[in-house]
């Protein structure tokens, strides 16, 4: 079912079940595609644990939607994020629903089957099916009296995407199973009050993390994406970056891919760099510089990407048993990445995010 690669990294090459029968990975590993059969029945942790997400962004060089359904397990999060690179500026809006423990019956699969959720106050619908994925989000009173509606289809789907199952050391039933397919090609269009704006598919991706799992309670992750043309002249090349670490025990694998032409280098471990104010320090905000400039490295040294953040999209809530400090800061990638083939990619004003999110829950 897998093999190792030159850093001794599990690569997972076959297709099979995520878990044994004693609910625990079948094997830890990295993929360029969703191999592993995810079945939330065969999840043994109960279902207040289960974590099932899919998070979808759509973005050209002025504007990005992002689309949040989740079910996690205590609470269902139906949120959506406008970006305006112009101005700096973003508006989200979320919906929490209590208990939905399975209900939003999410597919056990990212290529096919519809993820929606519908109310009063908030509908969206994901559907994905022959390579195609289609977007639609209705949401009333989303800014002030300003309804929103989004509407988007995502193609020309990337030949390798990245796919990492990871455990927890400390507990054998917590695991994340998880695809980001960076770098699709998007088409829509965006109204919000007396906002219009077309997304071509010329210059507009998309992106999508989907996500199932079951948590331990007091996490923190790092994680950045970005995806654009890079290169002069008349064959420009998609390019696409995912960078992760601090989420459960990555000794099998990491996260880190660059894609060019749909087609993954696989990076070693990464750092961020980010600046800190006040090492320890329990808040986000308070411990790291997120507006500084972020020296993004890598342990080869094939990686060497300076973050220059534009905007800090900032989610935080503290009920003391629960609490959430969510920072995704979108800005600008430069510099350079070493890819598999020993070329040198550069990078070029590309346009993404990088997260740090604590959650204790």
């Amino acid at each position: 079912m897998s093999t190792r690669n030159a850093r001794g990294e599990t690569l997972i090459d076959q297709a099979g079940p995520l878990h044994k029968s004693d609910g625990t990975l079948a094997c830890p590993g990295y993929a360029t595609s969703l191999l592993l059969d995810y079945r939330r029945k065969k999840v043994k942790a109960p279902a207040w644990r289960i974590k099932e997400w899919d998070y979808y962004l759509v973005n050209d060089d002025e504007f990005a939607v992002a689309l949040t359904l989740s079910d996690l397990g205590y609470a269902g999060l139906v949120s959506v994020s406008v970006i305006d690179f112009a101005k700096a500026a973003y508006k989200t809006t979320s919906v929490v629903t209590p208990f939905p423990l399975g209900r939003f019956r999410l597919p056990e699969t990212s290529g096919s089957g519809v993820s929606a959720f519908e109310n009063a106050r908030a509908s969206l619908r994901f559907e994905a099916a022959d390579g195609t994925r289609r977007l639609r989000a209705l949401f009333r009173r989303f800014d002030g009296d300003e309804d929103l509606s989004f509407d988007a289809v995502l193609d020309s789907e990337p030949q390798d995407s990245m796919v990492i199952a990871t455990p927890w050391a400390e507990d054998p039933l917590a695991f994340y199973y998880n695809q980001k397919i960076v770098g699709m090609r998007a088409q829509g269009s965006l109204k919000k009050g007396q906002l219009v704006h077309g997304f071509a598919p010329d210059n507009s991706f998309g992106l999508l993390d989907w996500g199932r799992g079951v948590w331990t309670r007091d996490n923190t992750w790092f994680w950045a994406v970005a995806q654009g043309w890079q290169g002069d002249g008349d064959a420009p090349r998609r390019v696409g970056l995912n960078l992760g670490y601090g989420f459960g025990d990555t000794s099998a694998a990491s996260e880190n891919m660059a894609f060019v032409g749909g087609v993954a280098s696989k990076l070693g471990r990464v750092d961020f760099g980010i600046p800190e104010k006040r090492p320890g320090a329990r808040k986000v905000a308070d411990r790291y510089d997120l507006m500084a400039p972020w020296n993004v490295t890598d342990d080869e040294g094939r990686l060497n990407l300076t973050f220059t953040p534009l905007l800090d999209r900032i989610d935080y809530m503290d009920f003391k048993l629960i609490r959430s400090d969510q920072h995704q800061v979108f800005g600008t990638f430069d510099g350079t990445v070493v890819l598999d083939d020993g070329s040198t990619l550069a990078i070029e004003n590309l346009k993404g995010s990088a997260e740090v999110i604590h959650n204790v829950y």
